[in-house]
């Protein structure tokens, strides 16, 4: 957590969630402060949807709790939901609707007044540089240009925390740069404390405040970029940081824990 901002966004103790004998997340226990950007870091498989599923009240702990704005998300799941904003992973918006019947449609399942709706959503459209396709179907976008409707979906509500999960994976490059654009936008402009997870070390180094290592299911290491890589060594990189703090790099990780977990979690469901 960054000792200059004492108030916490996020509370986190020791939050577990087992898939019958698979630990995908051990025990995870540290906080985020308000206001910053806080990547959490790791290969696929390594637990880091799984936190984010949890703390956005869409998967129950085995075990341990959280707050998030205040609110805990066990016993008040529902305060959360309505001070959250989410972007899974996967592309969510509908691709039969235009740009803004999908700002609208969140806009009524946020609960937002009838008489707020058209300010709001041309305020989050044109926010997001979306203005002159608000009418366009949202089929006919590009990859970039979902993943900028599926933020101001997001923050239309005026969320207190923002949860990206893996934000530009697929993109293109100048795709992945404008979203880049926006969630520094994002952060500047609207002071919304947001969490992102990403296996992108540049993705991190550029974007985030505060950085979270995890791998299989464990927080390694926690802090800024820049103290994370002078703990390491001068010179070092995101990549050095990962391969001191877990023994491994993400190449290897993904191949051991990627196909372990999938394994575990299907075999629960069954």
């Amino acid at each position: 957590m960054d000792s200059k901002n004492s108030a916490v966004a996020i509370s986190i103790k020791k939050l577990t969630r087992r898939f019958n004998s698979f630990t995908a997340v051990n025990a995870i226990d540290f906080n985020i402060a308000q206001g910053i950007t806080f990547g959490l870091l790791g290969s696929n498989g390594a637990g880091k949807t799984t936190t984010i599923k949890m703390l956005t009240t869409l998967l129950q702990p085995s075990s341990g709790t959280a707050t998030v704005g205040g609110h805990d998300i066990i016993s008040s799941p529902q305060a959360v939901r309505e001070n959250i904003g989410y972007i899974p992973q996967l592309f969510s918006a509908d691709a039969e609707l235009s740009g803004y019947e999908n700002l609208l449609m969140s806009a009524k399942l946020y609960g937002i007044r009838h008489s707020e709706r058209k300010g709001r959503i041309a305020q989050v459209l044109e926010f997001m540089g979306l203005g002159e396709f608000a009418n366009r179907l949202v089929r006919d976008y590009s990859g970039g240009m979902i993943r900028k409707l599926e933020i101001a979906q997001a923050i239309l509500h005026k969320p207190k925390v923002l949860f990206m999960d893996e934000p530009t994976t697929g993109l293109d490059p100048v795709a992945r740069r404008l979203v880049w654009k926006h969630i520094q936008e994002l952060h500047r402009d609207l002071h919304t404390t947001i969490i992102l997870t990403t296996h992108d070390m540049e993705e991190a180094d550029h974007l985030c405040t505060m950085l979270g290592f995890m791998s299989r299911g464990k927080i390694r290491a926690l802090g800024s970029p820049a103290e994370l890589k002078k703990a390491v060594g001068k010179n070092a990189t995101l990549n050095d940081v990962f391969i001191h703090f877990t023994g491994s790099t993400i190449s290897d990780e993904d191949t051991y824990d990627n196909t372990r977990q999938m394994r575990q979690i299907l075999n629960a469901r069954n």
